[in-house]
């Protein structure tokens, strides 16, 4: 379990951790820097799993090359605690299968998305009130994939992101924000990723959102100092709604 400095008995954020190489990334040195503790659940660690949510301020779910339709005995446990978090107002925040996992739990649907996205590639920002709350003045940015499948819109839902091969990467609901992309990466996890994924990459070669390894690794530190900057915008919003 890892964990940001607590002080004074706040309650902390928890981070859902599907697989070992998909964490909090830059969401957790975000959270460390502004004094919020938080600490990380592994999912497949059924044992680990809280029978309440009440205990926590915010509710993160990461990240992994499962799907959320998949027969695993920790998908219906989380299910239901997204279920008891927005129940009680505590903010989600899903990154990818993360974002997957909310959709499904507040009634949408995930399905095999038209093509697979993995690499660096362009989002649009919606213009609506809710994607100028989260998104500030940015328009669009370039964001890294890593996904087969797309959520739906749970009911009440506002569309905040889109790219082209994939019209569903990020929505809102009251407190909750939902992404199919991942704001989240530093260097190392796109590097990580990259040696886990070379299979997946091969099979996959003739993709058209797909890019191989040297190409998603080209400039990489500029890529993810920029989409930290974005990433600071987002998380910055979604700690204003942490219910201490």
């Amino acid at each position: 379990m890892n964990q940001g400095n607590n002080e004074m008995g706040t309650k902390p954020v928890v981070i859902f951790k599907n697989i070992a190489h998909e964490g909090p990334g830059y969401l957790g040195d975000f959270l460390t820097s502004q004094g919020i503790p938080w600490q990380i659940i592994n999912t497949h660690e059924i044992e680990s799993l809280p029978k309440s949510i009440l205990g926590y301020s915010g509710v993160v779910l990461m990240g992994g090359p499962m799907s959320v339709n998949d027969d695993l005995p920790w998908i219906m446990p989380l299910l239901e605690l997204i279920r008891q978090a927005n129940a009680a107002d505590i903010p989600l925040l899903g990154h990818c299968l993360g974002g997957q996992l909310i959709s499904k739990a507040l009634g949408g649907v995930v399905t095999k998305n038209t093509v697979k996205e993995i690499g660096w590639g362009e989002v649009m920002v919606n213009q609506n009130e809710a994607a100028k709350y989260w998104f500030g003045d940015i328009e669009s940015f370039n964001s890294f994939h890593w996904h087969g499948e797309t959520f739906s819109l749970p009911q009440g839902a506002i569309h905040l992101l889109a790219s082209p091969h994939c019209y569903y990467q990020a929505y809102s609901l009251g407190k909750h924000l939902a992404l199919q992309t991942h704001v989240e990466v530093t260097v190392e996890m796109v590097q990580s990723w990259c040696e886990y994924g070379i299979a997946e990459l091969a099979e996959s070669a003739t993709s058209p959102a797909v890019q191989q390894a040297n190409d998603m690794q080209q400039n990489l530190p500029l890529h993810c100092f920029f989409l930290n900057k974005v990433a600071k915008q987002i998380y910055g919003q979604w700690i204003k709604g942490l219910m201490y």
